[in-house]
């Protein structure tokens, strides 16, 4: 693993001393309104990514209700583009991760139409990614008001020893052939042991949060939309991994090896303190 550089000074004007620790304490932190300004551009991106949909877009409901996402379109959404190269995302994402640097990965569009019965089942990032590294973080921002179909975490799983078994979101199935070192996915509703957190939201609101963060989110039984957006970021010490098969997203023909830098060409520094 790469050595992990001396962390930046905090950029008070963005962030805090006390949001840092609670990030780093629990994996995630709401901040509320920091894409304020933000939400119509996102919500047009969303609109756009829908109407032109990526050969990796799914609506993975299963007939009740329509729950879509899509992921790795930004450069092709000209909102998106504005948002990760002029919003504070990545200014953001430098402070929470105590990095110098913020390196964008990926975009991804969830959308759960009313009614949508189902969940986003309990999982972390990092087993289905590529890459590895302590300095991570997951932008997730509503762009409709949301209460109980809002996001939940696990807190300190970021933590955890070993890492929850990936599954695939259609049908719950394995992700990889073998299970290896991975724990059986959780269900904190009746582990006493495990804390989750959550907020309500409003649009513009965003929860940051660590890609070992465990996390998943109820079905959408209201009568309004819940349109989200994630961004994910990697710091100073991100590299590439192998995993036991096809990561998501796979990003074929990347040619990096492991212990390697994500490419800077396809994943952009778009932050440098």
């Amino acid at each position: 693993m790469a050595p992990q550089t001396a962390a930046p000074p905090i950029d008070s004007e963005i962030i805090d001393a006390r949001t840092i620790a609670d990030y780093q304490r629990d994996g995630a932190v709401c901040i509320r309104g920091a894409f304020k300004g933000w939400v119509d551009a996102i919500a047009a991106g969303i609109e756009r990514n829908m109407r032109s949909r990526s050969a990796t877009a799914s609506d993975i409901a299963g007939g009740k209700g329509s729950f879509f996402d899509d992921y790795c379109n930004w450069e092709r959404i000209p909102e998106f583009v504005d948002v990760v190269r002029n919003s504070p995302a990545a200014r953001l994402a430098a402070a929470v991760m105590q990095s110098r640097t913020a390196q964008f990965f990926h975009d991804h569009v969830l959308v759960k139409e009313p009614g949508t019965q189902k969940p986003t089942p309990w999982h972390q990032d990092i087993p289905y990614y590529f890459v590895d590294g302590q300095q991570t973080v997951s932008f997730w921002i509503p762009i409709d008001p949301v209460k109980e179909a809002t996001l939940r975490l696990i807190a300190g799983s970021h933590k955890w020893d070993k890492m929850i078994l990936p599954v695939r979101w259609l049908d719950d199935g394995d992700f990889y052939a073998a299970e290896g070192d991975y724990r059986p996915v959780p269900d904190p509703d009746i582990d006493p042991s495990m804390k989750v957190i959550e907020w309500e939201m409003e649009p513009g609101d965003a929860i940051l949060f660590d890609f070992r963060t465990a996390h998943g989110a109820r079905g959408n039984m209201t009568a309004a939309r819940r349109r989200a957006l994630s961004l994910r970021w990697v710091g100073d010490d991100a590299h590439y991994v192998e995993r036991p098969g096809r990561t998501s997203p796979p990003y074929p023909g990347h040619g990096m090896q492991p212990g390697q830098k994500l490419r800077e060409d396809w994943f952009p520094v778009v932050f440098q303190g």
